[in-house]
């Protein structure tokens, strides 16, 4: 872990290559973390990366001292009907898994996906096993990085949106040791968690420990939401800027569960808007005793 209590940062644009764009990004915003893309997020394309541009990325975020994760594409889907869908998930979250270890990142982030097709939630989590654990028994270099799960805002036939959910999604995959979970704030206020209600975040964090154990929280997307509670809508909004507020993150810093574990934005904006999430994010923290 970082020295820095709850490193805090934002995922960074690499078009231009991840050292040439995501580094002097990561700088301008302020950051103490970076989330990252290795492939498109909408496609299914598994590009080898530059090893050059690995290997520097991979020197200046040590240099800085940045926590690197890997955000996998959007389109995965292991409870998918569709076996075409199912196959693509496995050989894009491999890719991701392989490109995070190249790339140092301590973590991948995965959304969990949904039951489509009119099937049974116990058909499609059989299936999750079906293709994920094989997955996860594969990271066995000490390099390799931790899955982290993330709920999802509960639209259509989510597999998890709410943390309860977790439980069955863990039960089917052994409570593997290599697995974890990121939070994202939106998403769990957009799936009925209220929290900007007394103590809600703080309740949403003790039911993580209660549904998954302690130790698997290994990322927290920091977004505030443009819709009210419940609205199963994805939508962020800039740090107190939303219907969640700033109070909420303050809350979240002094939960034993979070110690240490990084935060990273993806808020709306550009640089000037993301470095000033970054500022009022490090504000709250070192406003937390």
């Amino acid at each position: 872990m970082s020295a820095i209590r709850n490193p805090i940062g934002g995922h960074v644009p690499v078009a231009g290559g991840l050292a040439r764009t995501g580094l002097p990004y990561a700088r301008r915003m302020g950051a103490e973390a970076v989330q990252v893309f290795v492939a498109n997020p909408r496609g299914w394309a598994t590009p080898a990366g530059n090893p050059a541009q690995d290997e520097e990325f991979r020197a200046g975020c040590a240099e800085a001292g940045l926590p690197v994760y890997v955000h996998a594409p959007y389109l995965i889907n292991f409870g998918s009907h569709t076996e075409e869908t199912a196959e693509r998930s496995v050989l894009s979250l491999r890719h991701s898994l392989r490109r995070g270890r190249e790339i140092g990142a301590r973590g991948v982030v995965v959304h969990t996906g949904s039951a489509t097709g009119g099937r049974a939630r116990p058909t499609a989590l059989a299936q999750v096993r079906e293709r994920l654990l094989p997955l996860l028994e594969e990271l066995t270099h000490p390099e390799d990085p931790r899955l982290l799960l993330e709920p999802t805002a509960g639209q259509g036939a989510s597999l998890c949106s709410w943390i309860a959910d977790l439980g069955p999604y863990f039960e089917a995959l052994d409570h593997h040791p290599r697995l974890g979970v990121c939070l994202d704030t939106c998403h769990l206020f957009a799936a009925g968690h209220d929290l900007a209600g007394p103590g809600g975040m703080k309740q949403a964090l003790d039911e993580l420990t209660e549904v998954v154990g302690t130790g698997r929280l290994g990322l927290i997307h920091a977004n505030d939401s443009k819709d009210v509670v419940g609205a199963h809508k994805d939508r962020h909004a800039n740090i107190g800027a939303g219907f969640i507020g700033a109070e909420p993150f303050a809350e979240l810093f002094s939960h034993p569960e979070t110690a240490g574990v990084p935060l990273t934005i993806e808020t709306p904006g550009g640089p000037e808007g993301h470095a000033a999430d970054v500022a009022r994010l490090k504000e709250l923290r070192d406003a937390t005793v």
